[in-house]
């Protein structure tokens, strides 16, 4: 048995892993590398506001000069749109160490939830390097999604019940 001082430093590897080469790169637009899950639902909002804000301003200023190329430049659009969410759901299913035909599973209502709740492969895996650690952006835009969510939930239902109290408020106003 070996004689160890229980007051000497300790020997092993404690710094947390902060060397850059120890993570891969995050490619948004490419197919190749992984994403985690909170920069994958962060992404993905903030890949879908934004292009759907720049597909909009578009759409308004060519539609004033023809309808018809509007909606050419709104199929580019969602076209665009489509082909980034792809993208990002083949990094996070290479997350799982999965192909990324796992991402065909999107197709089908409520399965891009496994994408968000299920955890990424520890270290390297046979797709690259693990994600970086998350940025206070991803961070942000991750936790913006529930309140945009919720928000638009609660507008969809009362809207249309505050417009159906304004319609019996004046047809009661007109009764009088």
């Amino acid at each position: 048995m070996q004689n160890r001082n229980p007051y000497a430093s300790p020997k092993a590897n404690v710094q947390r892993g902060d060397d850059p080469e120890e993570f891969g790169e995050i490619k948004v637009f490419s197919a190749s590398g992984r994403i985690g899950r909170v920069r994958f639902i962060g992404y993905t909002f903030g890949m879908t506001a934004l292009i759907g804000i720049l597909m909009a301003i578009a759409v308004g200023v060519v539609s004033l000069a023809d309808p018809t190329l509007a909606l050419v430049v709104a199929g580019v659009g969602y076209i665009a749109l489509i082909v980034v969410q792809i993208l990002l759901t083949i990094q996070r299913s290479h997350d799982f160490n999965v192909t990324g035909w796992l991402c065909l599973i999107s197709l089908i209502p409520l399965a891009v939830l496994v994408f968000w709740f299920v955890p990424g492969t520890p270290g390297e895996n046979d797709y690259g390097k693990p994600p970086p650690p998350n940025t206070a952006g991803a961070v942000i835009l991750a936790c913006i999604l529930p309140f945009v969510v919720i928000t638009g939930m609660l507008a969809a239902i009362a809207i249309p019940a505050y417009q159906d109290y304004v319609q019996r408020a004046a047809s009661a106003q007109q009764s009088q």
